[in-house]
């Protein structure tokens, strides 16, 4: 099997990393915008320049640390990052609590479309046959392919302030969605310990199978050959 450089696997890498990050950000405020929310337009953050959208440790620090690290220690690490946060005022949606449903599957659902998108440049890559551009831009749609499922997978935890808790808090009743939005301000040192126990993988890797299988259906993808890359990629 061929084994990547790191500077190979930041080169594949790099591009998938930041677009699925800042496309995930924007998703939301462009729903937002739509549901009566200008907050992000206000901002300037309906765009698609990763200038606007990108934080230098979510975005780039975390995701090379987890690269190295996994380099280092023979991989299997899921990568993941973030942007800065798109602001979404809540109260502004014309239907707050019906509304936040579509804002938050919003950026999961750019995701997936992202992933869709990078299977196809792997189809594209296999088109080009032997060309100077073919493994490249396979290799680069295989990255593409597994950080949209994992970011996607990873922000369906039903756990607020992830976008599975915005979603958890619109479709409960007021009540237990008034009480569960509560949990917000420990969800992040929730889900690190989650990270740290090894439960977090147990959940994440039969949502990120699913997905792959999903887009490998959507794009008429072989999934053993899809699988291959992305193990080439993550080796």
């Amino acid at each position: 099997m061929i084994e990547l450089t790191l500077i190979q696997k930041i080169a594949v890498f790099a591009l998938p990393v930041i677009f699925a990050i800042t496309l995930h950000e924007a998703a939301h405020g462009y729903v937002a915008r739509h549901f009566g929310d200008m907050t992000a337009a206000a901002a300037g953050r309906i765009t698609a320049n990763p200038l606007k959208h990108i934080d230098p440790v979510g975005t780039i620090l975390v995701p090379l640390a987890i690269l190295l690290t996994s380099k280092l220690l023979g991989g299997g690490a899921i990568l993941f990052g973030w942007a800065k946060p798109v602001p979404v005022n809540f109260g502004r949606l014309r239907r707050p609590k019906q509304d936040m449903l579509w804002v938050a599957l919003a950026g999961p659902g750019m995701n997936f479309a992202m992933a869709v998108f990078w299977a196809l440049m792997i189809h594209l890559g296999q088109a080009l046959g032997s060309g100077f551009a073919s493994a490249p831009l396979m290799l680069m749609g295989a990255a593409g392919v597994l950080i949209n499922v994992i970011l996607m997978a990873l922000n369906l935890i039903p756990l607020p302030p992830l976008d599975g808790g915005r979603v958890a808090v619109s479709l409960l009743p007021m009540k237990q969605a008034i009480q569960y939005a509560r949990l917000e301000p420990y969800g992040l040192f929730i889900l690190l310990g989650l990270l740290f126990t090894g439960l977090l993988s147990l959940v994440l890797w039969p949502l990120i199978s699913l997905f792959i299988g999903m887009v490998s259906l959507v794009t008429f993808s072989d999934p053993a050959r899809l699988l291959a890359l992305i193990q080439i990629v993550t080796a």
